[in-house]
């Protein structure tokens, strides 16, 4: 197991950064990282993501919904054609710190027989598309 975790700041209610993030189609203009997500935000749902890590192409997966909790946590679940191979669980969670605070944690926690090969991309180019999409978050959450 192989974990990437990040977090920011941001000067917004938990209300507001939820609704950036539950808000699929505008990511393609703010989001540098994950460019789309199309589906419903529903615990077992399939959803249909595509991120772009800095220097590539990006990739499209279709992961499933773990968890959906209003203003607080979203997550899901990747993996690579057959799980055990190279699966991803990914989750963004907010922890307010006052009315108009958050600590924005942004993460995944990857496992099965490939993570070794790819952990060199994932401390670099997968952790700074995270840092990339904390930043964009942040400047689109505190906008006025």
């Amino acid at each position: 197991m192989h974990r990437v975790e990040t977090q920011i700041e941001i000067h917004a209610s938990s209300e507001r950064v939820w609704s950036i993030l539950m808000d699929f189609p505008g990511y393609a203009r703010w989001n540098p990282f994950v460019r789309s997500i199309e589906g419903t935000p529903s615990v077992g749902a399939l959803l249909n993501v595509h991120i772009q890590p800095p220097g590539s192409n990006g990739m499209r997966f279709r992961p499933t919904v773990l968890a959906v909790e209003a203003k607080h946590e979203f997550r899901w679940k990747g993996k690579l054609v057959i799980p055990g191979i190279f699966d991803g669980e990914h989750y963004f969670i907010l922890e307010p710190k006052s009315d108009t605070q958050v600590v924005f944690r942004h993460g995944e926690a990857f496992s099965g027989l490939l993570v070794p090969v790819f952990r060199s991309t994932l401390d670099g180019a997968t952790k700074q598309g995270f840092v990339a999409m904390n930043e964009a978050l942040k400047r689109e959450a505190e906008r006025e």
